[in-house]
């Protein structure tokens, strides 16, 4: 496996650092400045997170995360980690990049399965960022980490498809931008178990499609993309929404979290890496007890600990997408639910000791530790808990046996 980077990879490294440090972190203040100003939080969108990726697109860092060259930027799964983990260094840069989930899981799901009309329809504003979107497949009345038992019901009305059901997680529908949802659901309940959940688009304006509330993560927001819940009471959308057939919903949802999942992955070694810097800055800059902190025993094991942790959790992430490129997703399974697994509990560690070397700062909004905690802790539950993983890789490892 040789994990260096080409030519062409590190001259959008070097173009990508130089925008985030130019255009990213001078303006997150900005943002969430402008998005405490507005009266709805949910209602507009910061004008400077607009301003700044036309500068992105100008300069072609636009949708990256493609690998298909009609679409996107042609990089292979590993071309992408190294300029996904530095994306991945402030909430504001994704987005900036048109690489932001859930938007890019659902992009690849139009590209991979899409009709010419609904690529046509959904997927190309989207790739130019004139739209956002959302996907709705989390009940809160079923446990949702199995898919099989997602109970909303998608039901075939001549040329039409009924839809009635409620979702929750549903990130990204708070956004005014959010036009489209791919909903999950069950077309034949009677089918073999894989075989009975479709995967439909609804547009949010569709009558029937209601936002009940905005559901809060350890009390962020998260405006104005927000994570929905909502309710779905008898909307119709033409048969043609829905995506590459009845029955193919769990195959659909298999093909676009393996990306999603290492995507998420590669963004959390690079707010781990920004956490990491922030330690050792802070650490060198305040005393106590007649010495800098760095010269603090303890101080130390954590730094070091940490970049021991970040660069182990780097070169799971690339052997995972080497082998997504190499011998695809099926066979890369167990590499992804293991990164899946590692690369969050690994950024938890390294942030909480950011939080503790920053003291009391460090649970404040005045510093990014506390949302960026926040947002690592609820990626081990999103695209399947720690547990589900877990589960998998023993299922594998002890198939080997037997």
């Amino acid at each position: 496996m040789d994990f260096s980077y080409s030519d062409k990879v590190q001259e959008l490294r070097k173009k990508l650092t130089e925008f985030m440090e130019a255009y990213i972190y001078p303006n997150e203040k900005i943002y969430r400045n402008q998005l405490n100003q507005q009266s709805d939080r949910f209602g507009s969108v910061p004008p400077i997170i607009e301003e700044i990726k036309q500068k992105a697109k100008a300069e072609g860092l636009w949708n990256l995360f493609l690998p298909d060259n009609e679409y996107g930027a042609g990089l292979t799964n590993l071309e992408y980690a190294p300029l996904c983990e530095i994306m991945g260094r402030s909430v504001v840069g994704p987005e900036s990049f048109n690489c932001n989930a859930p938007d890019t899981g659902n992009m690849e799901v139009l590209v991979r399965y899409g009709s010419e009309k609904q690529k046509k329809e959904w997927l190309e504003p989207l790739l130019t960022g004139e739209i956002r979107s959302c996907f709705s497949m989390t009940e809160p009345d079923v446990a949702s980490s199995d898919a099989t038992n997602i109970s909303t019901s998608i039901v075939k009305d001549g040329d039409e498809y009924v839809i009635n059901g409620r979702k929750w997680w549903s990130s990204g529908a708070g956004d005014p931008r959010c036009k489209i949802a791919i909903v999950m659901g069950k077309t034949n309940p009677d089918a073999p178990r894989h075989e009975q959940q479709s995967m439909i688009l609804v547009p949010m304006d569709t009558p029937g499609v209601k936002i009940e509330r905005m559901v809060p993560v350890f009390g962020y927001d998260d405006a104005p993309h927000g994570h929905a819940e909502i309710t779905f009471e008898n909307v119709r959308v033409p048969a043609e929404n829905i995506i590459w057939g009845e029955g193919k919903g769990f195959a659909i949802a298999q093909g676009r979290l393996g990306p999603g999942r290492i995507h998420h992955c590669m963004r959390l070694i690079g707010l781990a890496e920004r956490a990491l810097e922030d330690l050792c800055k802070r650490v060198q800059e305040r005393e106590t007890f007649g010495k800098k902190l760095s010269e603090q025993g303890v101080i130390q094991e954590w730094i070091a600990n940490s970049r021991i942790e970040i660069e182990q959790a780097r070169l799971l992430t690339l052997k995972a997408a080497y082998m997504m490129d190499t011998v695809g997703n099926k066979e890369a399974k167990t590499e992804i639910a293991m990164i899946k697994v590692v690369a969050p509990n690994m950024a938890l560690r390294v942030l909480d000791r950011a939080i503790q070397a920053f003291g009391a700062a460090g649970v404040s909004d005045d510093f990014t530790l506390a949302y960026h905690w926040a947002n690592a802790r609820t990626l081990r539950i999103a695209d399947g808990p720690d547990e589900v993983h877990r589960r998998q890789i023993a299922k594998l490892e002890l198939k080997k046996y037997s």
